[in-house]
């Protein structure tokens, strides 16, 4: 338990990646911690779709940066993995599914060295037409939305320092 606490503790969203690609056993312990998220009713309504391929992430980015409406930005931060969290929109909590998907992913990812991000906009990202068209190529159906993108690298400098916890954060009802 005190091991969990400290991961909770110590995690932080990295945001400059080194180029080199993490190991497949580091991605498959985070993949498989993401499998075993809570999810509402049991259904397991969220997907992951791993993207290494360089090509196919600067198309992802590239439709990010769009949302963004900045053509030059570059919201992967150089990582090297892109996890597109992706759910059923037809079962009973897909937006809660996906996020603590995509949680335990940046947990497990934190716990063995592997740095992580949450990048917004997967949403809308997989509502324009060459997002469909990628969950199409994909075999997904279109009852499935993007909640998020969860980046993976090795962080090129050292993790930013926690922010001291808000005074008021835990209210203790009577």
């Amino acid at each position: 338990m005190q091991s969990t606490l400290e991961d909770l503790k110590n995690r932080r969203s990295i945001r400059a990646y080194k180029p080199e690609q993490i190991k497949d056993e580091e991605l498959d312990a985070i993949l498989e911690a993401g499998t075993w998220a809570a999810s509402g009713a049991g259904a397991q309504s969220a997907v992951i779709v791993v993207v290494q391929d360089k090509a196919l992430i600067s198309e992802l980015e590239g439709l990010n940066a769009r949302v963004l409406n900045n053509p030059q930005a570059k919201p992967f931060y150089g990582a090297p993995t892109v996890l597109a969290v992706l759910v059923d929109q037809t079962k009973p909590t897909p937006l809660e599914d996906g996020s603590l998907v995509i949680g335990n992913l940046m947990l497990a990812a934190s716990a063995i060295g592997v740095g992580s991000c949450w990048i917004h906009r997967a949403k809308q990202v997989f509502e324009f037409e060459e997002g469909k068209g990628l969950l199409k190529k994909w075999g997904l159906s279109e009852h499935y939305v993007g909640v998020g993108f969860c980046i993976l690298g090795y962080a090129a400098g050292d993790p930013p320092k926690p922010a001291d916890r808000k005074a008021g954060y835990i209210i203790k009802a009577r």
